[in-house]
């Protein structure tokens, strides 16, 4: 392309991928061995390269480390120290190894220096494949991780690396009703591996299979940086050995996002076949890629001028970039924009929403002007493919993360009721919210939210992961703190309010007065006795009542209304020798009480029952019956009533007939009638 003048193009920007290179694993295995090979030791090995990168291997060799591949060579080895490489081996080879080891007397020595991540893999194949399970690995069968997680299944195991394969091996293990174990290499592709998990999930697997994500953080991070740094790019350097599998990915990754990208081993590659010139150009390594060669690889690039004519006619754009348009054309599946560039931009139904079928002439119109996000420069047909839904992700997300480090309240409608809690979405972005987390009390039945807009605040923000948890509990507990202090700010004692049961216990109610919960406790639910308050009240109910006393953010509350204490008029309703009628409340062994009124007992003395000698109340008397009899005393200062049944049935007893009616009774007996009756 001609650029006016003829001038030339020089490179503005080089930029390395911050996680190009050593992974922890990779560093672990390769310094175990150098720090073997140092100084005059016993004879090192490595069971297989120690990783894929010949320079290394290469390396090592000069140092005096052998590599051997096969139980024969192990075989013919009796002193040194065998290191068991970042990839791992099988259970069989590893049970080998260590027997050598034994045999050997002390002369042989292993050093397990297998990846940490690829060791978790062989302990969950190895126990998910002996609780019967199918396990099945994402990954390349001929790579040596993946041969050696095979080595430790005890049973069926299936390697998928294709969509078609895993659409296969899920409705294979669905047909035969087979318990599966989905894993993955720990360099496998993360989109490809989500992938996957939806042809499994489309299928349907049951709740005792397990699908866990093996890929190696440092894994995703790489892949994730390697594809957006190409966005960025005009041209793509990818470092590493022809067999490293991880490098192969990234060289995937970064091809798919950026046409001009370049495998390479080393410097040597680049000055036997140097790249044309690119204003900005990004370098990603493999994770047995040693920094060394990035660095030259660098040099190399960062001091090279471009050759490139760069036609600026048009303006210049870049993937990842946003652009600004106005709508051309509108389809029910597709929307162009002029973006002032050589070509059209597009936007497919896919890059504009999360809903599949909706139709993109019901919401744009030619000549709105819209914001995009550049995906691909040009999309094989000679456009610009856009994506609006990229870009509101990206606003989206700062708007989340701002609410996650300010604390900020969000509304969002209830999109699903999943297993385990809701979900909400803000602009396409999906918020988790737990069960847990729903209310600050336990939500039994969570559909009652389903399409209701709640307000929460985000409580875990991983743009990484893909994984924002929002709690909508935070919120309830801040209003409800809020309207309790406007309450108690107002509330006083004698306060009369209606208030809702919240919580029934054997000591009392908890009911709910205005964003408050008070304590309406068993003795002040009314005046009469109360022995089970599930008797009486039930979640849900309304009740009337005063408070009684506050104590700081505790509220006592009760139901015994002065103006109901059946005492308050007692002196000019009640006499000595008024008949009255009551019903039996309990029985004692020296009486009955009888209930005159809610919360007006009167004891009824066994000798007072009848003339005819009664041994115990019960022998005449039952609970619940109803009874006449006349009142004998009455101390309205100690609330103390006495009855009898027999002075209804003879004449009215002189003074010398009471006093030997009271000496019948044992005083014991008629301190103790005192004593009940007080507490009643």
């Amino acid at each position: 392309m001609s650029a006016p003048g003829g001038a030339q193009a020089k490179r503005e920007r080089v930029t390395v991928a911050k996680t190009a290179g050593f992974c922890f694993g990779v560093k672990r295995a390769v310094d175990t061995v150098f720090s073997l090979s140092e100084g005059e030791h016993e004879p090192v090995y490595t069971y297989g390269p120690i990783i894929h990168n010949e320079i290394v291997v290469d390396s090592l060799a000069k140092r005096g480390v052998r590599v051997i591949g096969s139980e024969e060579e192990l075989a013919a080895i009796d002193r040194g120290t065998i290191v068991i490489r970042s990839h791992g081996v099988s259970r069989a080879v590893d049970e080998k190894l260590r027997a050598a080891a034994v045999s050997s007397e002390g002369r042989l020595h292993i050093a397990d220096a297998t990846c940490p991540f690829v060791k978790k893999i062989h302990k969950i194949v190895y126990e998910q494949s002996g609780n019967g399970k199918e396990i099945i690995i994402c990954g390349d069968r001929n790579h040596p991780e993946v041969q050696a997680i095979m080595g430790w299944c005890q049973g069926d195991v299936t390697v998928i690396s294709t969509a078609e394969e895993a659409a296969s091996a899920a409705a294979s293990a669905k047909e035969n009703e087979r318990k599966i174990c989905v894993v993955a290499q720990t360099t496998f592709n993360y989109t490809k591996f989500k992938d996957f998990l939806e042809i499994f999930r489309k299928i349907g697997y049951n709740a005792e299979d397990s699908v866990i994500n093996t890929i190696c953080n440092a894994t995703e991070e790489r892949q994730t940086e390697a594809r957006a740094l190409a966005r960025q790019c005009d041209a793509m350097i990818v470092i590493g050995s022809a067999g490293s599998s991880n490098t192969r990915k990234l060289y995937e990754i970064a091809a798919s996002e950026c046409p001009n990208t370049r495998y390479i081993q080393s410097a040597a590659d680049l000055e036997k076949e140097p790249l044309p010139s690119f204003r900005y150009v990004g370098i990603t390594a493999g994770a047995s890629t040693p920094s060394n060669i990035i660095e030259e690889v660098h040099a190399i690039m960062d001091n090279n001028d471009f050759g490139m004519m760069l036609e600026e006619t048009f303006k210049t754009i870049r993937n990842g970039e946003v652009v600004e348009g106005k709508v051309i054309r509108v389809k029910p599946d597709e929307i162009a924009l002029n973006i002032d560039y050589k070509a059209d931009g597009i936007i497919t139904r896919a890059e504009y929403s999360n809903q599949p079928v909706l139709d993109l002439t019901t919401v744009v119109k030619e000549g709105d002007v819209l914001s995009a996000k550049v995906i691909k420069v040009n999309d094989g047909e000679g456009q610009v493919l856009l994506s609006r839904k990229k870009l509101n992700s990206e606003r989206t997300s700062a708007v989340l993360q701002e609410a996650f480090e300010q604390g900020t309240v969000l509304t969002a409608k209830v999109s699903g009721v999943v297993t385990g809690g809701l979900n909400v979405v803000v602009d396409d972005c999906r918020i988790f919210i737990p069960a847990s987390l729903v209310s600050d009390v336990f939500e039994k039945d969570l559909t009652k939210f389903q399409d209701q807009e709640i307000s929460f605040r985000v409580i875990e923000y991983n743009p990484k992961k893909r994984r924002v948890i929002g709690s909508r509990k935070d919120v309830v507990v801040a209003e409800k703190k809020e309207k309790a202090d406007a309450l108690l700010a107002t509330l006083a004692v004698g306060d009369v309010l209606d208030g809702v049961v919240r919580n029934v216990t054997e000591f009392g109610v908890f009911i709910d007065i205005g964003g408050v919960d008070g304590l309406l406790h068993v003795t002040e639910m009314s005046w009469g006795r109360n022995d089970n308050p599930k008797k009486l009240f039930k979640t849900g109910d309304t009740a009337r009542l005063f408070v009684k006393a506050i104590n700081g953010t505790k509220i006592s509350l009760s139901m015994k209304f002065p103006d109901q204490n059946p005492w308050q008029n007692a002196e000019q309703d009640l006499a000595p020798g008024m008949i009255v009628k009551g019903r039996v409340a309990r029985m004692t062994a020296f009486g009955a009480f009888i209930e005159l009124a809610p919360g007006m007992d009167a004891l009824l003395h066994v000798s007072q029952i009848s003339r005819n000698r009664v041994e115990k109340p019960s022998d005449v008397l039952s609970v619940g019956q109803e009874i006449e009899a006349k009142i004998v005393d009455i101390n309205f200062e100690d609330r103390k009533i006495s009855l009898s049944m027999k002075a209804l049935e003879e004449p009215e007893n002189t003074a010398a007939d009471e006093a030997a009616a009271e000496a019948e009774a044992p005083a014991e007996a008629v301190e103790e009638a005192a004593a009940e009756s007080t507490e009643a």
